[in-house]
């Protein structure tokens, strides 16, 4: 299959509302030792290094609909804006031939400890045609590349962390929150996976998974976090209120705002 047609392959950087959480906005850089990023939106975009192929992740208005929804979940849950994600099958001469990209901040999650994640999740715009490309389970991803530090793979400095959220429970508008820590499952790529069984083939949930780097020895730090698709069906939709512990991130068309849980 061609990638997705009359779209124009780009890639962009970068808010009444759906939401169900109480918000305030805050400024500021992350802090490291509470785990608290509050991401400035010059340090969000594409992470090129992740990105395969020509995917478009570009902060757009809407979605707004789709047409004849009428009700709060026409619109996006903060603001007027979103991440507005598009992936192709099929377009790659490499092997698998889907594309792939990650929209996150390099630099303010650095260093922040994994242990201290207690609250991961979003909202999504997903589509009747989506769940036709792919299931019900076709959906984005949040992904925080970590070093593990685990005792049983010492010379593992790397590895991605991963939610597979459930499916949405709405389509062709958006859902309400879609909490990380109590549904969907995670899994850790490469040797880390391996050590402590939470990988592609035999998921965790996201308190297995924070049992299993918890395993005595120097704790696992964050490197980047991010939403991604791919690689794997094709999609096209749109995220919104990326939870990160006590801050939300409004993607909106001029930027990232970055809202706190209050």
């Amino acid at each position: 299959m061609k990638a997705l047609s009359g779209v124009k392959r780009k890639m962009v950087l970068g808010v009444t509302t759906l939401a169900a959480i109480a918000v305030s906005a805050v400024p500021g850089s992350a802090s490291p030792a509470t785990g608290e990023g509050q991401g400035g939106s010059d340090h969000w975009g594409v992470i090129t290094r992740n990105t395969i192929g020509s995917p478009v992740a570009a902060l757009r208005n809407g979605p707004f609909g789709s047409f004849g929804v009428t009700s709060p979940s026409a619109r996006p849950p903060y603001g007027t804006g979103s991440l507005g994600i598009e992936v192709a099958d099929n377009s790659t001469s490499l092997t698998p031939p889907s594309e792939k990209v990650d929209f996150g901040n390099e630099v303010d999650f650095y260093r922040n400890p994994v242990l201290g994640l207690n609250q991961v999740g979003f909202h999504v715009f997903q589509t009747g045609e989506n769940t036709s490309h792919g299931g019900t389970g076709n959906m984005p991803n949040i992904r925080f590349e970590i070093n593990p530090n685990l005792t049983a793979a010492t010379a593992t400095t790397y590895s991605s962390m991963v939610w597979s959220p459930p499916a949405s429970p709405v389509t062709d508008r958006w859902s309400p929150y879609l909490d990380a820590t109590t549904t969907g499952t995670w899994f850790l790529t490469g040797a880390a996976g391996t050590v402590t069984g939470c990988n592609l083939s035999a998921p965790c949930t996201f308190t297995q998974l924070k049992t299993a780097l918890n395993d005595g020895g120097a704790a696992p730090t964050i490197y980047t976090a991010a939403v991604g698709k791919g690689r794997d069906n094709m999609w096209a939709g749109a995220v919104d209120g990326l939870r990160i512990n006590r801050n939300i991130y409004d993607f909106e068309a001029n930027g990232v705002k970055t809202l706190r849980a209050n």
